[in-house]
C-alpha cells in the first residue's frame, strides 16, 4: 500500500490509459483502479436549454417565488 501511494500518480495515469492497475495488501489484491465513466446526466451547462415546458417553467418559478421562501421559512420554525 506504501509503494501505492507512493506511485499514486502514475498509477492512475496507467488506469487512464487503459492498463489494469490493481493494488495488493500483503500479497492479496484489495483494489482496482478504472476511470470513472461519464455520467449519463447533464453533460454542459445550458443543457435544458430550450427544453423545459411552459408550464413546467411556471411551476419551477413559483417554486422559488416570495411567498414559497416565506411560507418554507414558517415551516421550519413552527
Amino acid at each position: 500500500m506504501l509503494e501505492a501511494k507512493n506511485q499514486l500518480s502514475r498509477l492512475v495515469k496507467a488506469a487512464l490509459a487503459g492498463e489494469e492497475v490493481i493494488i495488493a495488501s500483503h500479497g492479496q489484491p484489495r483494489v482496482r483502479l478504472v476511470p470513472c465513466s461519464e455520467s449519463p446526466g447533464l453533460r454542459h451547462c445550458g443543457a435544458l436549454s430550450g427544453g423545459i415546458k411552459e408550464e413546467d417553467r411556471s411551476l419551477i418559478d413559483s417554486a422559488f417565488s416570495a411567498e414559497a421562501g416565506h411560507a418554507a421559512q414558517q415551516s421550519m420554525e413552527g
